[in-house]
């Protein structure tokens, strides 16, 4: 059985814009139902620790159709995060960061974040992110200076299909910064940078995202 680190973002609100954001459902509930059905344990942690907002469109009829991901968050699946300064990185054979808008804001520059992904890189272990999940791998400095996507195959939510007018009030273009440090692709679900680190493009590619977790923590063992 593998330890994976499960990261969301607190949420943000934009008063002046009429904007509140966190993290996306099928994110996380996707690929921890398939990491746990495949045996493997995971653990939620957060910037604030506790109960981390939500993208409430996430759960909403267009995304979230039948309920499923409403239901497991009403289950109370995702109220207990541990802080990501409460972390210990040896403690896990992964790190997977979940997407939502929210992660461009509270985890792209969270140096603490980038201390356990390093870690994390560093022992050998996984490091994975899906959607706007991969915006603190852009900031996470390797001992060169250079970005850990510096030079790699990655992937993330393209640019094109973000909604009518957010990209006017994002702090950056997480395409745009993917593709000044790493060699960006939208024409793929899951892309391997290397043998330890993965990104996936959208919520789509969640599940399957999950089944290259799966197949590469029982690669590990």
């Amino acid at each position: 059985m593998a330890k994976v680190l499960a990261v969301l973002s607190s949420g943000h609100k934009d008063a002046e814009n009429n904007y509140e954001t966190g993290w996306w459902g099928e994110e996380l509930f996707a690929p921890m139902e398939i990491l746990e059905k495949a045996g493997h344990e995971v653990e939620l942690a957060s910037p604030l620790g506790g109960k981390p907002t939500i993208d409430q469109a996430s759960i909403g009829n267009e995304y979230d159709p039948e309920g499923k991901y409403k239901n497991m968050y009403e289950a109370g699946l995702a109220d207990n995060t541990k802080k990501l300064t409460d972390i210990t990185p040896e403690d896990y054979d992964a790190v997977f960061i979940v997407g939502g808008h929210g992660a461009m804001y509270d985890l792209a520059e969270n140096e603490t974040l980038h201390s356990i992904i390093n870690s994390v890189y560093d022992n050998g272990k996984i490091v994975s992110a899906v959607c706007h999940g991969p915006a603190p791998l852009i900031w996470t400095k390797r001992p060169n200076g250079e970005s850990i996507l510096s030079g790699l195959d990655v992937t993330g939510y393209p640019e094109a299909v973000e909604p009518e007018g957010l990209p006017a009030i994002l702090p950056f273009s997480l395409e745009g910064e993917m593709s000044k440090v790493a060699n960006y692709t939208a024409d793929q679900k899951v892309v391997w940078g290397n043998d330890q680190l993965v990104t996936g493009r959208d919520p789509f590619s969640s599940e399957a995202l999950a089944e290259e977790l799966v197949k590469a923590l029982d690669n590990k063992k």
